[in-house]
């Protein structure tokens, strides 16, 4: 079992365990694939109200991609603006 003192330093913070790269996408490096940890430390990255940025860029994507409508990306967008404003309460 994992001990939460166990967790590296890195834990969780999105621009580390995920970080843009030039290509315009975000991967996980190479020393987060080798770590206990990762999917644990991806989904609290994702979940912190900075994390819900990558979010964004997901909708944003798939918009110019013509996978979604304006009006879909519009509530989506909204959706995760209200999610960041309760988390920063």
């Amino acid at each position: 079992m994992k001990r939460e003192q166990d967790k590296p330093e890195c834990f969780g913070i999105i621009e580390i365990v995920f970080p843009m790269h030039d290509d315009g996408l975000r991967h996980s490096p190479q020393s987060c694939m080798a770590c206990s940890f990762k999917t644990e430390c991806l989904r609290t990255a994702i979940q912190n109200p900075s994390g819900l940025q990558v979010q964004a860029e997901i909708v944003d994507r798939a918009y110019d991609s013509g996978r979604i409508s304006f009006l879909q990306r519009w509530s989506k967008r909204k959706y995760i603006q209200k999610i960041k404003k309760k988390k920063s309460e």
